[in-house]
């Protein structure tokens, strides 16, 4: 019997799928770093009200694998990913039609605005002026590959990477 490879059977930490999980301001930060340039249509986003959770299917830059890609004159690579945001209260867009199922959103950062006993408003930046706010009970954000790493067209260019 043959037997694929797997995503699990990487060399390196850099080989292997994110598993995060976002519980403070500072976990959220290493979050939003590694989803910068992340793309995401409305379609494949969702509110589920009566379970409280917000999940977004994205495509995301593997920023983590950037540096050895680049001493090993390899192509990037992009990853399915899945962020799911728990403890959702309201969700709302500003600059976003949510049933433009063709438009491509652009995501620049994840960013906490902190209110009363940990609860708060969780951010998703978009490129265009766009933004999802999340009002949440308390900050609870999961990250997920998954699917195995494909080529990316390109690598994002910032002035700071």
């Amino acid at each position: 019997m043959t037997v694929d490879a797997r995503f699990e059977d990487g060399r390196t930490p850099a080989d292997l799928p994110l598993r995060l999980r976002a519980e403070t301001a500072e976990d959220l930060s290493v979050m939003s770093a590694l989803l910068q340039d992340a793309v995401a249509q409305p379609s494949e986003m969702a509110w589920a009200r009566k379970h409280r959770r917000f999940t977004v299917l994205l495509n995301r830059f593997r920023w983590e694998d950037a540096p050895a890609a680049e001493r090993e004159r390899r192509s990037f690579e992009r990853v399915r990913a899945v962020l799911a945001v728990e403890s959702v209260l309201q969700a709302r867009t500003s600059g976003v039609d949510p049933r433009d199922g063709d438009l491509v959103l652009a995501l620049l950062a994840l960013a906490f605005e902190p209110g009363d006993d940990g609860a708060g408003t969780l951010r998703l930046i978009l490129a265009g002026d766009g933004e999802i706010a999340l009002d949440v009970e308390c900050l609870d954000v999961r990250l997920a590959d998954v699917t195995r790493p494909y080529l990316a067209r390109s690598r994002p260019r910032h002035p700071d990477r």
